[in-house]
């Protein structure tokens, strides 16, 4: 395919999407960015419902998985020395049984009825995520798979698998950087699990690999922004600020403001 018949391609696949829209999506998508880069999770909660309300669910998702998942292939390596391999696993298992439940989900609800369910989730997450509750236990086999479980039906259904497993290993007696590599290693291998699941059920479309390809810089410079800013800004302000902006997306996602 010559760069002309490449570009011909692109502008055809682009051709559904308003201007305005994929704006929209650039910004959401930047914002995101900066949110995971500088707190580790935290991204798919201000990015799925904009992202929702910009295009539909199911594609939502579906660039959230692929940008996250490929601007992300350069933090697994530190994380794989630093991880605890055998905890990580143990979450991993219960998220193979929890993200073809969650992508099931995803697939069949219709997409109004999903906005409406992404947004109060959303919603209930954060109020979880402000409460500052963590679990303050060691790690234990049922419990680390029961997580996995809930985080994995979370991730399929719409990405939404963070908040359960930063609660899990956050206040437990884990060093942080341990801490922080187990997620990020979990989130990887969560990944290509929704990654197979999506395809088994035919989310992972051209439109949304096309689509991700156009927004995928933005979620990169927010990730280098959020990750720079990591050690330097004020960590309470920045979460404030992260939770006021969840709360807005949420808001923002819900179909009571559709014309």
């Amino acid at each position: 395919m010559t760069p002309g018949e490449h570009l011909n391609f692109l502008q055809t696949s682009l051709a559904g999407h308003d201007p305005s829209a994929l704006l929209f999506l650039l910004a959401a998508a930047l914002i995101a960015g900066l949110a995971r880069g500088f707190s580790g999770f935290g991204g798919a909660l201000i990015f799925v419902p904009l992202a929702s309300a910009a295009t539909e669910p199911r594609l939502a998702a579906a660039l959230l998985l692929i940008i996250d998942g490929v601007l992300t292939l350069g933090l697994l390596p530190d994380a794989w020395r630093r991880a605890n391999r055998r905890e990580v696993a143990t979450m991993v298992s219960g998220a193979l049984i929890g993200v073809p439940i969650g992508t099931a989900i995803l697939a069949l609800t219709p997409p109004v009825t999903l906005r409406w369910i992404i947004s109060l989730v959303v919603l209930a997450l954060l109020a979880f995520l402000a409460s500052g509750w963590r679990y303050h236990g060691r790690p234990k086999l049922p419990l680390t798979v029961g997580t996995g479980g809930l985080a994995g039906v979370f991730s399929g259904a719409a990405q939404l698998g963070g908040p359960p497993v930063v609660a899990y290993w956050l206040g437990g007696a884990i060093p942080a950087a341990t801490v922080r590599a187990n997620l990020v290693l979990y989130f990887a291998l969560s990944s290509v699990i929704s990654a197979a699941a999506y395809l088994i059920g035919g989310l992972l479309t051209m439109e949304a690999m096309i689509l991700s390809a156009v927004i995928c810089p933005a979620y990169g410079v927010g990730l280098f922004a959020g990750s720079r800013l990591f050690g330097f800004a004020n960590e309470a302000t920045f979460r404030y600020i992260c939770f006021m902006l969840i709360a807005l997306a949420a808001v923002i996602g819900m179909p009571l403001f559709d014309k």
